[in-house]
């Protein structure tokens, strides 16, 4: 178990410093990324949950478009990383009590669960259609899938959602947008 954490550590922080060179030697501008949602009459859009709301993606030009998906993934990932170095740091402490640490275990818990059930709904809704790259987010009960394409039907739409049904139950909301 300590070879696992320990493992684990080394493979966060080094992202941390390999993301941290990334945004120091990044240009600063203030372009924002554009996402051509098309709004088709049964089409779902809305805006971003607040789990992802901070991610901000800088300098997207058309080359850059290929990567949007992998840099918010990344960016993601980040976030979620530190959330469970910092849940982590609360089961290790010895001062917390042991309802604080298992409500950090279970928090973990659902963190690996969410980033399970997306990967496995990327690589589901990518093996199904033949789109450029899918996006999946989660939080609480909302998931939004963008999806890279130059068009996208309303049965494109209906599967994807009843994919995240498959996956996440019928009574989970579901935005779909396109770029």
């Amino acid at each position: 178990m300590l070879k696992k954490q320990t493992v684990w550590l080394l493979t966060m922080l080094s992202l941390m410093v390999v993301l941290s060179v990334y945004y120091i030697l990044s240009p600063k501008t203030n372009e924002v990324a554009y996402i051509d949602d098309g709004k088709e009459e049964n089409e779902v859009v809305s805006q971003d949950m607040e789990d992802n709301k901070d991610i901000e993606v800088e300098d997207v030009t058309e080359d850059g478009n290929n990567n949007l998906f992998a840099q918010i993934r990344l960016q993601l990932q980040d976030k979620r990383s530190m959330k469970k170095s910092r849940l982590s740091d609360v089961v290790a402490s010895s001062t917390a009590t042991t309802q604080e640490k298992n409500e950090a275990l279970k928090s973990i818990d659902l963190l690996e669960e969410r980033t399970s059930a997306e990967s496995i709904l990327e690589k589901s809704i990518l093996n199904e259609m033949d789109y450029e790259d899918v996006l999946v987010r989660s939080k609480d009960d909302n998931v939004i899938v963008d999806v890279q394409t130059s068009d996208l039907t309303n049965e494109e739409v209906v599967n994807i959602m009843q994919m995240v049904n498959d996956e996440y139950g019928n009574d989970v909301p579901v935005v779909v947008n396109t770029q």
